[in-house]
């Protein structure tokens, strides 16, 4: 009775831990609709302020996006997942001759606006703001 008690568990436990463990699904048009479109990343920094220009469209039925900056080249994204209220872009830079992974989060807040926050290699360097839609008329996604 005790042996099989414990399979039973052992059972559940790798059935709720195997679960836990499944990556989040690639986000859909849908769930990204409101941040399809051209956006200016405004943030905050330990070493102070950057500006990111980020665009999120779908493409061959899947939600992809492009990061750029000043100081760094066209990043394409194709790791786009959704959250609770927002997206997770997730992508990889060259810094140097090494890879650096860097998580987009965009949240949709209360009042409206979406806050954006990059985190880049683990946590090694964050960064924090908002992100602004680009004006259609002047600023076409490409």
């Amino acid at each position: 009775m005790i042996s099989t008690a414990i399979a039973t568990a052992a059972v559940i436990l790798g059935f709720v831990f195997n679960v836990a463990q499944q990556p989040p699904a690639q986000a859909t048009a849908t769930e990204a609709a409101q941040f399809i479109g051209g956006w200016t990343l405004a943030l905050e920094g330990p070493n102070g302020p950057g500006t990111f220009d980020l665009v999120v469209k779908v493409e061959k039925e899947k939600v992809v996006g492009v990061i750029t900056s000043a100081t760094m080249p066209a990043q394409a994204i194709t790791d786009v997942t959704k959250a609770a209220k927002g997206l997770v872009l997730r992508y990889s830079f060259d810094y140097q001759g090494n890879a650096v992974d860097a998580v987009l989060r965009l949240t949709a807040a209360a009042d409206g606006k979406v806050e954006a926050q990059i985190d880049f290699a683990g946590g090694a360097y964050v960064m924090s703001g908002t992100a602004t839609k680009k004006d259609k008329a002047h600023h076409p996604v490409p």
